[in-house]
């Protein structure tokens, strides 16, 4: 199971990119968590300057910037 981290402090393009991310990984038919990290300390143990960023199994594939579904299914295939 891919777990996928939204990395942000609930400002609306994090909240979208978790949507997008819930819809990537529906529309994949896969098994993931997706869980939303709002604690600004949490976020700068990844090294994230800029959010929303994303998550996967423990490794950021992007920052500052709401991927759409179809970016986020690239990283999770």
């Amino acid at each position: 199971m891919k777990k996928i981290q939204i990395l942000g402090t609930g400002c609306p393009k994090c909240k979208l990119l978790a949507a997008n991310a819930a819809d990537a990984v529906k529309a994949l038919a896969i098994e993931a968590q997706i869980e939303k990290v709002e604690k600004i300390g949490e976020i700068m143990k990844f090294g994230v300057m800029t959010t929303p960023a994303l998550v996967v199994d423990g490794v950021v594939k992007s920052a500052g910037k709401v991927l759409s579904a179809d970016d986020i299914k690239k990283h999770l295939a």
